[in-house]
């Protein structure tokens, strides 16, 4: 199997998705590629200091979102198949930032932070230690790392571009923490070929995503290995991570997202364990647990989680 290694430059980074982009790259299943990426924000740490730089000037039609790595295209990728995603290391770059407070997004104006002025928290990470700081006035805070990629993604069969913030059934901007290195995701694939792409790393992020923002960062190298399943068949992501089985859920309303997260841990419980719908609803009542994945992209995620072990 190939190994490729993929680094940010103006024919390798885009801000949208569309199944009209001109690929960078063609793999087979069971391939891995490795990338460094830019932060969300289009920053890079220089070579002379590792500071925040702006590697990259954005093209006015294409690149108004995320920054992101791709697309590359899977040969033998068929609409309908799924591509499984084996996330073998994810590893934060040297610097990190995070916002809060006045952009009048729906949870500040109901938190009266509207009127207040928004503040950047300045993050110095340390990939080896794996912890990061900041200072607020002059007291440091230190939290641990857990990075993770934001956006893992494809583009839907439609025409024309999309944007990078919405979560989809195809990925996108997911923003789960849990997709740490170790796990695996599986996306169903939209178009032919796939198209995926990778961006927004996150040092660490709490579930919610609470400010719009995690320790938002770029990333030295996020190593994937892609492989076609015609044998899984699903209609939303799913993910199996170290510490247990999800399944996403995407709606304006959280309601909503809730019942898509359930429906899709309904049918992984039965391929599991084989239990109708009823069965693997009360037993799911004792050991799956709902967490928000985030608020924050206009379509709000809900992922369920049936830890590893917890149903035996």
């Amino acid at each position: 199997m190939a190994v490729y290694t993929i680094f940010p430059n103006r024919e390798t980074v885009h801000g949208s998705f569309s199944k009209e982009f001109e690929t960078i790259l063609s793999i087979n299943s069971g391939d891995t590629v490795k990338y460094s990426t830019l932060d969300a924000g289009w920053g890079s740490p220089s070579k002379e200091d590792r500071k925040r730089i702006k590697l990259l000037e954005r093209r006015k039609d294409i690149d108004s979102g995320h920054a992101l790595i791709g697309p590359i295209f899977i040969n033998g990728a068929k609409k309908g198949m799924t591509l499984e995603i084996r996330i073998n290391e994810t590893i934060p770059g040297p610097y990190g930032f995070t916002s809060a407070g006045e952009y009048p997004n729906w949870q500040n104006q109901k938190l009266g932070l509207t009127e207040c002025e928004e503040i950047t928290l300045q993050w110095e990470l340390d990939n080896n230690t794996m912890i990061g700081t900041t200072i607020i006035t002059d007291r440091s805070f230190s939290v641990n790392l857990r990075p993770f990629m934001g956006i893992f993604g494809m583009p839907p069969d439609e025409p024309g571009i999309h944007s990078t913030f919405p979560p989809r059934f195809c990925g996108g901007n997911l923003d789960c923490k849990e997709l740490t290195k170790g796990s695996t995701l599986y996306l169903p694939i939209a178009v032919d070929g796939g198209y995926f792409s990778v961006g927004d790393g996150h040092a660490a992020q709490g579930d919610g995503e609470i400010s719009c923002q995690a320790i938002e960062c770029p990333i030295e190298l996020v190593e994937l290995t892609f492989t076609l399943r015609e044998d899984k068949k699903i209609l939303m992501p799913q993910a199996n991570t170290p510490s247990g089985w999800i399944t996403f859920g995407f709606h304006e309303d959280l309601n909503e997202a809730t019942v898509i997260a359930l429906d899709g841990m309904l049918n992984l419980m039965g391929e599991l364990f084989g239990l109708n719908r009823v069965e693997a609803m009360a037993l799911g009542s004792i050991v799956v647990d709902l967490r928000i994945t985030q608020v924050v992209n206009g379509i709000k995620g809900v992922h369920a989680v049936l830890p590893h072990g917890a149903l035996r």
